[in-house]
């Protein structure tokens, strides 16, 4: 299904890319020979595409072309291949095959919370198709997960026991209280998109590859990621909630000192859902990243 919003300006969605772990769905923003380099966005646990969507839409009228994968992180409809490896390090390498698959080169990519984790473990390989990144609140360093996250992350390891945490969080008031996504915004979450979210946990094959990720997940791995940034020459921009109840700015001003070329902003009030709290902001910081000396 394609929306035609002018001849040259289109949003397509949901398209698929085939790739060597499994389907994965996407969504593209903006016109199709944007003279803008394209932007990839990258969520995290529990969220899909949609986070991205009040960005992508400003971006477009803009005249930048997006691009906003739907990760398997839980949220995903489409399981992966049973041999697909989705640890973090997996999970990097699935969004470089992805970038592949399109043939994206010059790309700024863009990570929130958890997909800032993933964002860090490319920049910290292979960075032949990036240009330049922007990263909002998200895992860094020794955080990862953040200390009050840990017993979640516990939990998602067995995926017979998130299919029992599945049954509860069908309530909008579990899913919108404290241990779910309640502290993650400081706007009102969308009740039928927080339902959404969780739907695919019925799956047991879903549960499976949320699972392969959180196993994975281990402080050490981001801070090896950090050693390297130091070789990635292109911009980097960081912006950061300052109440964020997860990730505190100290943690988002650290993590912008370890790359050579780094601004770091903050949102007085934020917290860690910027893509759907303040989607201006962040599209501003990703427009200002696409722009190339």
């Amino acid at each position: 299904m394609f929306l035609i919003m002018d001849t040259d300006n289109i949003t397509a969605g949901p398209q698929v890319a085939e790739l060597p772990q499994g389907d994965v769905s996407y969504r593209a923003a903006g016109p199709l020979s944007s003279s803008r380099p394209p932007v990839v966005f990258v969520h995290g646990l529990l969220v899909d595409d949609r986070l991205w969507t009040p960005v992508a839409d400003r971006l477009a009228a803009d005249g930048i072309r997006s691009y906003a994968p739907t990760l398997p992180l839980g949220s995903h409809r489409r399981p992966m291949n049973d041999g697909a490896d989705l640890s973090p390090q997996g999970m990097a390498a699935l969004t470089q095959d992805f970038l592949r698959a399109l043939d994206l080169t010059d790309v700024t990519i863009v990570g929130n919370d958890t997909g800032g984790a993933i964002c860090q473990l490319m920049l910290g390989g292979d960075t032949s198709r990036i240009a330049a990144a922007v990263l909002t609140d998200c895992d860094a360093f020794d955080s990862f997960p953040p200390k009050a996250l840990a017993p979640l992350f516990q939990a998602l390891r067995h995926p017979g026991l998130v299919g029992g945490l599945a049954q509860g969080l069908r309530s909008r008031t579990m899913r919108h209280g404290p241990l779910a996504y309640g502290l993650l915004s400081n706007g009102r979450l969308d009740g039928a998109l927080t339902s959404e979210w969780v739907q695919p946990l019925a799956s047991k094959a879903i549960r499976r590859d949320l699972a392969k990720f959180a196993r994975g997940v281990k402080p050490g791995l981001l801070t090896d990621a950090a050693s390297r940034f130091g070789k990635f020459t292109g911009p980097v921009r960081i912006l950061w909630g300052d109440a964020d109840r997860y990730f505190h700015v100290e943690l988002g001003r650290r993590l912008s000192e370890s790359f050579p070329h780094a601004v770091f902003t903050t949102v007085p009030g934020g917290r860690t859902f910027l893509p759907l709290d303040r989607p201006a902001e962040v599209a501003h910081e990703v427009a200002a990243a696409t722009t190339r000396p």
